[in-house]
């Protein structure tokens, strides 16, 4: 029951009734609503709502365009009445010939009167196409606020649960020469043999194509690559497990050729901290 009421509030059965599905998609809601009563009644209760906001939202063609194509008809009708006939000869004998019969103009009327119709059904439509559309739009947008809320969420909780871990040693790696105002926090289990980097507080440039930022724990006087990482616009909400290491006296972070290297390059050190 819960898919279905997920199905139903997934936005595809608007779509399928003002036709902006895929063929599969079509197919697929017609399948669910074989077979599923609720999914039907909900497919039915749309279908009178939208005609509903059609009738509510109808828009009335410009006066004077409906003038404008009624003179426009009126105008044709009243030049094909002033074409001349030709009147019969008299005839000679006894034959008496009967006057032509006069042109009904009924259904150029009716022709008339169904063109403004259809006008204005066009400019009623249009506008309703219009509406959905911006309802559509702020539908997507709003999902996809609600994916990187979820998003924000779920990185929070990563950061709270490592950080409220007792077994966490935060570092904080304090900028080098190279970069005096750089910072990076390291999460450090030893118990664990886990290494975290929070890249939301990391305050570094962005690395370009042909580089990336590498970590090294210090083990005794020995470097240790923990793994390689990428600087970007996108990291807010990102803590990134490195290599697992058993102990370190410190870690540094270096900038390195795109993959990383065997030893650091210290003169491309950006920043260190100790425990």
């Amino acid at each position: 029951m819960e898919d279905i009421k997920s199905y139903i509030e997934s936005g595809i059965l608007e779509l399928y009734v003002v036709g902006d599905v895929t063929p599969g998609e079509k197919l697929q809601v017609e399948e669910m609503a074989s077979k599923h009563p609720v999914i039907k009644a909900e497919l039915e209760e749309i279908e009178r709502s939208m005609e509903l906001f059609a009738a509510v939202n109808a828009v009335e063609p410009p006066a004077q365009l409906r003038d404008r194509v009624l003179n426009s008809l009126l105008t044709n009708f009243s030049d094909d009445n002033n074409f001349p006939t030709k009147h019969p000869q008299p005839v000679k004998d006894n034959v008496i010939a009967m006057p032509a019969p006069k042109a009904n103009n009924f259904y150029k009327y009716a022709f008339a009167a169904c063109l403004a119709l259809l006008i204005a059904s066009v400019v009623t439509l249009f506008s309703v196409y219009n509406k959905l559309q911006d309802a559509n739009t702020q539908l997507v947008a709003l999902n996809s606020s609600n994916q990187k809320f979820s998003t924000t969420v779920r990185f929070m909780d990563r950061q709270l649960s490592i950080y409220r871990d007792t077994s966490f040693k935060v570092i904080r790696l304090k900028g080098t020469a190279n970069l005096p105002k750089g910072l990076a926090l390291v999460a450090f289990s030893p118990a664990k043999n886990k290494v975290v980097i929070d890249l939301a507080d990391l305050n570094m440039p962005v690395n370009d194509k042909a580089h990336q930022y590498q970590l090294w724990a210090i083990v005794g006087k020995t470097p240790v690559s923990l793994g390689v990482f990428d600087k970007t616009d996108a990291d807010s909400t990102v803590m990134k497990e490195m290599k697992s290491v058993e102990f370190a006296n410190a870690f540094a972070v270096t900038r390195e050729p795109r993959g990383g290297s065997i030893n650091p390059t210290m003169s491309e050190m950006m920043v260190v901290g100790t425990l």
